[in-house]
């Protein structure tokens, strides 16, 4: 247990390459094999290798939890096939003019807070394809909520802005204690600095020690 520091590609951001939940690393091809376990071996799952529309930016074009997966409609048919086979998750393709569905869909195995840009209807979509309720929202006039929350089963972060009583609305839907943080260095979509699953977290190599300190609260670890 406890928290790992880490980059790839030589960039902190290691939330926009990667997507987890607590059986599965979906990563993007070409990162070293050595990289690859040291995620693995820590959340203690099993990698899936694809691109997503050819991108590189897994974390950002993908939302997911234990039941389902959301994909940027961009994904190809044999990118498709390889996550589908290889999880056995269901699979759906985020209907919106929007493509980065991890921008927009923060999620865990008991709820998920979609940002207002995705429809009624498509929300309700993603609900049943998670398989957990699911609440539109936004903060002020900022709708990219997927980046500005991340959670798991044990707990959850949010960017500084969210007010108190935007956490709490945020802890009814996930079911987990939230706490305002940044990663990176001040960093405050804070998706884009962190892996994570039930099991254990990754942050980016340039997140602070008081950083860390509410990281570590947060998700119990």
């Amino acid at each position: 247990m406890g928290i790992i520091k880490f980059d790839v590609y030589r960039n902190p951001n290691i939330g926009v390459f990667f997507q987890a939940n607590d059986n599965f690393l979906i990563s993007p091809p070409g990162v070293t094999s050595s990289k690859i376990s040291k995620i693995t071996g820590h959340l203690k799952v099993s990698n899936v290798s694809t691109s997503i529309g050819g991108s590189r930016l897994i974390g950002a074009l993908t939302a997911m939890n234990s039941n389902g997966i959301i994909v940027s409609k961009l994904i190809e048919g044999f990118e498709e096939k390889i996550i589908t086979k290889e999880t056995g998750l269901s699979l759906q393709k985020l209907n919106s003019r929007f493509t980065s569905a991890g921008n927009l869909i923060a999620a865990n195995d008991y709820g998920a807070i979609v940002s207002s840009l995705i429809s009624e209807e498509e929300a309700k979509n993603i609900s049943k394809i998670l398989k957990v309720p699911v609440k539109r929202m936004n903060v002020s006039s900022m709708y990219l909520i997927g980046a500005m929350i991340k959670a798991t089963n044990t707990g959850a972060i949010a960017h500084p802005i969210i007010n108190d009583n935007n956490l709490k609305t945020i802890r009814d839907v996930l079911q987990v204690d939230v706490k305002n943080t940044t990663v990176n260095s001040g960093v405050p979509y804070v998706s884009s600095g962190i892996i994570s699953n039930t099991e254990n977290i990754l942050v980016g190599s340039q997140t602070r020690g008081s950083e860390l300190v509410m990281i570590t609260n947060a998700f119990g670890i």
